[in-house]
């Protein structure tokens, strides 16, 4: 069943900052992606918004990294859970980065970092946190609640269950962006001027599915109605951003967060 969390609405801290920018997974066309390499350079722009991805090691560490395996990235092989946390810190992770088979930040000790060292590195950002396997809740929600991170972060995924599986663990007390089914199913009444309570906070989404138009005035209106944001991934071009912007979403993640910037100061709005 859909319902709303109606005490997680947009005066919720994480929303304290409109439009929000947000660098995803730090910048990933400029630097090695969900570094702490990387979110430095886009917190030296101003950045303190940003959006990764987790995994969790063979010994239970949450830590950044998009794909399940470490062979796009990095200079290792297989599946991350396969290797403890202390395992994977053998590995650069900025191994494949560069294009022209010139590979500027190799060799430089750029590691995968864990989720506790990013948020304590930076204490003052807040960040998207996109779960890419199952069994992360309990392991994610204790860090959560150790260093009391409730009001830094919303949480999502593909997969409707890990949203679920993270609303439950946290006894309801985290934020949650639609999964694939929660974000159908708001799209399609959004089409049918019909209301649709969700539990998530926010919909993150693309602009665009195959030939499907997610991101138009009747889905950007009918989330507001609904007191829910839009978030949309993963936009690189300026005059999108615009666009975007003046449909009236609520934030964008970009993995050029150097033309985001631009696009921020071109319309007098602050990163942060």
């Amino acid at each position: 069943m859909l319902t709303f969390l109606d005490s997680f609405s947009m005066t919720h801290p994480f929303f304290s900052v409109h439009p929000t920018a947000f660098s995803h997974r730090g910048g990933r066309l400029l630097w090695p992606e969900n570094t702490v390499f990387a979110f430095q350079q886009s917190y030296d722009l101003g950045y303190r918004y940003f959006e990764t991805d987790l995994h969790l090691t063979k010994d239970g560490v949450v830590v950044l990294l998009h794909d399940d395996y470490l062979d796009r990235t990095t200079d290792g092989t297989g599946d991350v859970w396969e290797y403890t946390f202390e395992e994977l810190e053998s590995f650069d992770a900025a191994f494949r980065f560069g294009a022209d088979r010139e590979w500027p930040y190799r060799g430089q000790g750029i590691t995968i970092p864990t989720l506790e060292e990013i948020v304590t590195t930076f204490p003052d950002i807040r960040l998207t946190l996109e779960l890419k396997q199952s069994g992360l809740e309990g392991p994610l929600v204790a860090l959560l609640e150790r260093l009391d991170l409730w009001d830094r972060v919303i949480i999502g995924g593909f997969d409707d269950r890990w949203s679920r599986a993270v609303r439950k663990a946290s006894g309801g007390r985290v934020l949650t962006s639609s999964g694939v089914w929660e974000t159908r199913a708001f799209w399609l009444a959004s089409r049918a001027g019909v209301g649709l309570r969700l539990p998530a906070a926010a919909l993150q989404v693309p602009v665009r599915h195959g030939n499907l138009t997610i991101v138009d005035d009747k889905f950007v209106g009918a989330a507001h109605r609904a007191d829910k944001q839009v978030h949309v991934w993963t936009v690189n071009e300026a005059d999108e951003m615009h666009r975007l912007l003046d449909l009236g979403v609520d934030g964008l993640m970009s993995d050029r967060p150097d033309v985001l910037k631009a696009v921020h100061e071109e319309r007098g709005v602050a990163l942060a």
